[in-house]
């Protein structure tokens, strides 16, 4: 019985060890690309990348993040893990998830757009499935000739 249990406890901690430790992180060079790209599809044809980007299985959805897009006016046109942010109009006044110090990320994610066109912006935010925000770098890059800006982060 010892052989038998001891046998069990190994596969359990085996499962558990491989499914957190290798788990795959999205990197800084994979959010620019995917921006890069996602931006190339809104310029061809807005409408499909919205759909696109807004879809939970799609292409901008890849390890442990997500592509959004957003106009300069601060509204969410498209969000795969969150579509409800696409209805609340402007999201300028929305400050991130730091109970502390709470920071006006999506303010930021415009300042950057607007001002340099492309750059990094980090702030508190629940990763997929959880609700404790974990900090987060995020890239935007702002769609050449356009208002609109993709965006994607990685979690630290």
């Amino acid at each position: 019985m010892n052989k038998l249990a001891t046998l069990l406890l190994t596969l359990i901690a085996g499962i558990a060890f491989s499914s957190s430790a290798f788990a795959e992180s999205a990197t800084k060079e994979e959010c620019i690309a995917q921006c890069k790209a996602a931006a190339e599809m809104v310029a061809n044809d807005q409408t499909a990348a919205i759909a696109e980007i807004g879809n939970k299985n799609g292409k901008f959805v890849w390890k442990d993040t997500y592509v959004f897009l957003m106009d300069l006016d601060g509204n969410m046109l498209a969000h795969p893990m969150k579509p409800a942010l696409t209805e609340k109009g402007s999201l300028l006044g929305i400050p991130d998830k730091n109970k502390d110090n709470p920071k006006m990320l999506f303010a930021d994610f415009v300042e950057v757009a607007s001002n340099q066109g492309e750059g990094w912006v980090d702030y508190m935010w629940p990763k997929p499935g959880e609700t404790e925000p974990s900090l987060k770098d995020t890239y935007v890059y702002r769609v050449p000739g356009t208002n609109l800006f993709t965006a994607a982060g990685i979690y630290k």
